[in-house]
C-alpha cells in the first residue's frame, strides 16, 4: 500500500481509541444537536431527508422487480452474500493494520484504527435507528402483499430492523477513512467506494434491504466518518 496522506492531525492509538470512541460519540449525540439548534447543518439534513423520503416512497414500486427478478442477480449475491460482505469489509482495517505492522508505518496503523473507529462510531447510530424504525426487512414480505407498512413492524432484536443498511454503513464508513487518507492514489477512492457501493446494492439484490436502507447507511457511513472520525482535532 503506498504511504498515505494523513487527512487529519489526529492520530489514534490503541491505547487512545476507546477514549476517541466516547469522544466522538458525545459529539455525535450532543454536539450536532445543538448546532442544529444554532441553525447549522439545516441544508443537507433537509436535502438527505427529503431524498430518504422519496426512496421510501419508491420502495413498493422498486422491491417487486427484485423479488420477481432476483434469479438474475445470483453472480452479484455470491459474490457479496452477507456473511462473506463482513468479512471483506472487515478485511480491509485488517489488512492495513497488518501491513502497517509489517512495514512499521505508523501512517497505515493509523488509518486502520480510524476506519475501527469510524466503523465503532456509526455501528451505534446505526443499531439506534434500527431500534426505532424496526422496519419489516424485503424478504420477510410474503408475496403478493405489496412493501408498504412495513416501518415499526420488525419485532425481536434491533438487528432484526431493515433501516438503515449496517453492510452499508459499515463499508461507506470504513471506505470514507480509506479514501480520503489516500486522496493523492487515485484508483484508491474508485477502489474502495465501489466495493462500498457493489456491497450495498446487493443488499437489495439480495432482499435485505430497501434502496432507502441503503442510502441512508452510506449517508450514515460516509458523514460520521468524514465529518467526525477526520475532522481536525
Amino acid at each position: 500500500m503506498p504511504q498515505s496522506a494523513p487527512d487529519t492531525a489526529r492520530v489514534i492509538t490503541w491505547r487512545s481509541l476507546p477514549g476517541a470512541f466516547l469522544h466522538d460519540q458525545k459529539d455525535i449525540w450532543l454536539e450536532f444537536p445543538g448546532q442544529l439548534a444554532h441553525g447549522h447543518h439545516w441544508l443537507p439534513l433537509v436535502g438527505v431527508t427529503a431524498l430518504t423520503a422519496g426512496l421510501i416512497v419508491s420502495d413498493r414500486h422498486a422491491m417487486p422487480y427484485f423479488r420477481s427478478h432476483q434469479g438474475q442477480w445470483g453472480d452479484l449475491n455470491d459474490t457479496f452474500g452477507s456473511q462473506i460482505a463482513a468479512a471483506e469489509i472487515a478485511a480491509i482495517p485488517l489488512s492495513l493494520l497488518a501491513t502497517g505492522y509489517l512495514r512499521h508505518d505508523s501512517d497505515t496503523v493509523d488509518t486502520a484504527l480510524l476506519a475501527t473507529d469510524a466503523y465503532a462510531d456509526s455501528a451505534v447510530v446505526q443499531v439506534v435507528m434500527k431500534a426505532i424504525a424496526r422496519r419489516e426487512r424485503p424478504s420477510a414480505v410474503p408475496a403478493p402483499r405489496d412493501f408498504t407498512g412495513t416501518f415499526f413492524s420488525s419485532g425481536g432484536s434491533p438487528f432484526s430492523s431493515s433501516f438503515p443498511s449496517g453492510h452499508a454503513t459499515a463499508a461507506f464508513s470504513i471506505a470514507t477513512v480509506v479514501a480520503r487518507r489516500y486522496r493523492n492514489h487515485r484508483w484508491v477512492p474508485w477502489a474502495v467506494y465501489g466495493m462500498a457501493t457493489a456491497i450495498s446494492l446487493s443488499r437489495v439484490t439480495q432482499l435485505a434491504h430497501y434502496p432507502s436502507d441503503i442510502f441512508v447507511g452510506g449517508v450514515l457511513g460516509y458523514t460520521v466518518a468524514r465529518y467526525q472520525v477526520l475532522r481536525p482535532q
